[in-house]
C-alpha cells in the first residue's frame, strides 16, 4: 500500500518562468531490493541551486500561494532561455543528499537488516518526506548517528577526500584551496592534518582566517590582504604545493594562484628558462561562487593546465571499491572530522519563504540550511 507526502518541485516552463512549490507525491511500496525511508534531514548545497533555480532572476522572484501550499515564480532573462533545454515543462524533484530511517523494507535480506536504521542516501529528490532507494545506494549510519548528523554524508565529505585523491593520483604532495572556511573547506582541514598533507586555505574575510586557525590550519590567507600575493608566493614556496581546487570560478584568483605557484617553482630553478619552470601547476574549478569570467593573465609559464572538477566522474574513475572505501571513511567519521555545522534548520514549506529562501541563494560561506521535512 502506496504512502503520501510532501515533495519540493521545480519548473521552468518553454517561455522562460521559474515554478517552485510543493506537491502531494504517492510513494510505492518497496521492491525486493529497495527500501522506503522517511527524510529526516536534507542540507542545501551550493550544488543544489543550479537545479533549484536555473538561470532565473531570483532576485526578482515573486512570493505567493498558502503557508501549507508556498509557490515562487521567477523570470528567466531573454538572453539566458536558450539554457533551459530540455528542461522545459518538467516539474523536477531536487535535493542532492540527506539521511533518514527505513520504515519500509523490501524483501531481500539486504533490505530487511536496513529495516529501523538511519541511512544516508546520494540519490536526488531529497527535499521531500519520503525517499524510495535501492538498498545499494544507502549508506548505513554507525549506532547513534542521527538523520541530522548524517545527512551532510555524501556531497562535502567525498569532494574533500577526492581533493586529496586527486593530489595523490596526479603526483602533487600539497593542496590549495578556496572559500576555505566553508563547511567543505573545514572538513578538508581536518583530512589534512590527519593524513599529513600541506595544505593552503584561502578566504576573504579576516574572521575566517582565525576560524581555520582555530581548527588547526597552518595556512590561511585573506585573499582581500594588500600583501596577499607576497604570502602566498611564500607559504606555496614552503609547502611546495602545484596543485589547486578552486570554489569561486570566476574572477582572478585562480590566475593569481598559477602565478603564485610559477614564482614559488621559478625561485627553484638552477638556470633562466624563457619558457618558465618544468614544474606541472594545476588549478580545478570545481565551484560558481563568482559567476563572472575567469580571467588569466599569462604569467605562469608554459607547465600549467586549469580546469574543471566533479565530484560524480572522480567517483566512477577511481572504481566502486575505492569509492566505497571513501564512503565508509566517512560513516566512521561523521561526528567529527565530516561533521557539519548549520545556519538555520527550516521545514519544506519554509524553503519557499522569501527570508530564507533569499538567504542560501546567496551561496554565501557560513550560511548553510538544512531541510528538516517533517517540521
Amino acid at each position: 500500500m502506496s504512502i503520501q507526502g510532501k515533495q519540493f518541485r521545480t519548473e521552468i516552463t518553454a517561455a522562460g518562468e521559474l515554478k517552485l512549490s510543493l506537491e502531494t507525491v504517492d510513494f510505492p511500496d518497496p521492491k525486493d531490493d529497495e527500501v522506503l525511508v522517511k527524510v529526516g534531514a536534507s542540507p542545501i548545497n551550493p550544488s543544489d541551486l543550479g537545479l533549484l533555480f536555473g538561470p532565473a532572476d531570483m532576485s526578482q522572484a515573486t512570493f505567493g500561494g498558502t503557508p501549507d501550499a508556498p509557490t515562487v515564480t521567477a523570470k528567466v532573462p531573454d538572453n539566458m532561455i536558450r539554457l533551459i533545454g530540455a528542461r522545459a515543462g518538467q516539474s523536477l524533484p531536487a535535493g542532492n543528499e540527506g539521511a533518514g530511517e527505513v520504515i519500509q523494507a523490501g524483501a531481500s535480506d539486504a533490505a530487511q537488516a536496513l529495516m529501523g536504521r538511519t541511512v544516508a542516501i546520494l540519490g536526488g529528490a531529497m527535499y521531500s518526506e519520503y525517499r524510495l532507494m535501492k538498498v545499494s545506494q544507502c549508506l548505513p549510519m554507525n549506532e547513534g548517528v542521527t538523520a541530522k548528523e548524517g545527512a551532510s554524508c555524501f556531497v562535502n565529505p567525498l569532494t574533500a577526500l577526492g581533493m586529496v585523491e586527486t593530489m595523490r593520483q596526479e603526483g602533487h604532495t600539497a593542496l590549495v584551496h578556496t572559500a576555505a572556511a566553508s563547511n567543505l573547506g573545514q572538513m578538508l582541514v581536518k583530512i589534512c592534518l590527519k593524513d599529513n598533507v600541506p595544505l593552503v586555505n584561502i578566504v576573504r574575510k579576516d574572521e575566517h582566517v582565525e576560524l581555520l586557525k582555530g581548527i588547526g590550519a597552518q595556512h590561511a590567507l585573506n585573499s582581500t590582504s594588500p600583501n596577499f600575493m607576497a604570502d602566498l608566493v611564500a607559504v606555496l614556496t614552503e609547502t611546495d604545493a602545484t596543485l589547486g581546487f578552486d570554489a569561486t570560478g570566476g574572477g582572478v584568483l585562480a590566475g593569481q594562484i598559477l602565478t603564485a605557484m610559477e614564482a614559488a617553482q621559478g625561485a627553484k630553478m638552477g638556470e633562466f628558462s624563457r619558457y618558465g619552470s618544468t614544474t606541472y601547476k594545476q588549478v580545478y574549478i570545481y565551484g560558481g561562487l563568482d559567476r563572472s569570467p575567469t580571467t588569466l593573465n599569462r604569467s605562469f609559464g608554459m607547465a600549467w593546465g586549469l580546469g574543471g572538477w566533479l565530484l560524480t566522474p572522480f567517483l566512477q574513475k577511481i572504481g566502486v571499491d575505492a569509492a566505497n572505501a571513501l564512503r565508509q571513511r566517512v560513516a566512521d567519521e561523521i561526528t567529527t572530522t565530516f561533521a557539519s555545522a548549520y545556519t538555520a534548520e527550516i521545514s519544506l514549506a519554509q524553503m519557499l519563504e522569501e527570508q530564507h529562501l533569499m538567504t542560501y541563494a546567496k551561496q554565501a560561506t557560513g550560511e548553510k540550511y538544512l531541510v528538516v521535512p517533517s517540521a
